[in-house]
């Protein structure tokens, strides 16, 4: 009788703490297993000024890559694998995506849109 009273206990605990355990990771109750994920960056400038602060360039320091270059449209694109680079007549430089298409046709609707004809 013991051993069928002490069974039923622990099958009594195990699935109650089965149930309530499917209830706190549903309703968030279980908080430990978030200090692990990657914490979006603060909606300062603060890091980003930092860094431009620490950098050492005698010529051109890039905006948006802090590549430091002789003139502005020699910068590099942030992500020049799906970016095209299209040097502009002012001397500046304008990274637009590749989008899908064919090389150089990124360039090719720019200098279009330029001359208004797109």
């Amino acid at each position: 009788m013991h051993r069928l009273l002490l069974w039923a206990v622990a099958l009594f605990v195990s699935l109650a703490h089965a149930q309530f355990g499917f209830f706190d990771q549903m309703f968030g109750g279980n908080q430990q297993q978030h200090h692990n994920e990657p914490q979006n960056v603060p909606s300062d400038s603060a890091w980003y000024r930092g860094n431009v602060e620490k950098m050492r360039c005698d010529k051109y320091l890039c905006p948006d890559t802090l590549a430091c270059v002789h003139f502005p449209h020699h910068c590099p694109c942030p992500f020049p694998s799906i970016e095209d680079k299209v040097e502009l007549a002012e001397g500046n430089r304008l990274c637009a995506s590749r989008g899908g298409f064919k090389d150089g046709e990124t360039a090719r609707k720019i200098e279009l849109a330029r001359k208004g004809m797109l």
